[in-house]
């Protein structure tokens, strides 16, 4: 491996924990967001977070789930400079709902769920219809997390991003705002 293959790697996995951590930030404060196309959704993060803080040797996990979790300890980890690295999303657009795992370090998507497809396919139907209804579910759930991601960039390269770090230290640290 060379040295500019492993720093580029480097950089997403920190880009990407930015973006979840943010994301995260995001989800609790205000997790309306649009599509380019004006369609309307919320974020939510779901049960599963994991944060990681460290380099080397000394890296340190929290992982949390639960269906009643307050995911109190991750975000504690968040206070002690850990950021997320993998999580369990949520976008509704009533009344559907789509859930997906995001891995920080390469963008991995794992277990995504799209709202179930109506209706068996009838002798009259077209067979394909079902197969097309599900690609087109998946299209939008992969949209919506591109809309996320590209209001993180805009934010991110901007230079209200120091305002938004302000915030976000504001959301983690309460009781020093």
């Amino acid at each position: 491996m060379s040295d500019n293959s492993y720093i580029g790697q480097g950089m997403d996995a920190v880009l990407g924990r930015d973006f979840l951590t943010w994301l995260w930030f995001r989800s609790e404060i205000e997790n309306k967001f649009s599509t380019d196309k004006g369609e309307e959704f919320a974020v939510f993060m779901e049960q599963r977070i994991v944060v990681q803080g460290g380099e080397g040797d000394t890296v340190e996990t929290a992982s949390v789930s639960g269906v009643l979790s307050e995911l109190r300890e991750a975000r504690l980890g968040l206070t002690t400079g850990k950021k997320v690295t993998r999580a369990l999303l949520r976008f509704e657009q009533d009344p559907e709902s789509w859930q997906l795992t995001l891995k920080a370090e390469d963008f991995s998507i794992g277990s995504l769920k799209t709202p179930k497809v109506e209706g068996a396919v009838e002798k009259n139907d077209d067979p394909e219809a079902v197969f097309f209804e599900k690609v087109y579910l998946l299209e939008k759930g992969l949209d919506f997390l591109n809309t996320l991601y590209r209001a993180f960039l805009r934010l991110r390269l901007s230079d209200a991003w120091a305002g938004e770090l302000t915030d976000l230290r504001k959301w983690l640290y309460p009781a020093n705002s």
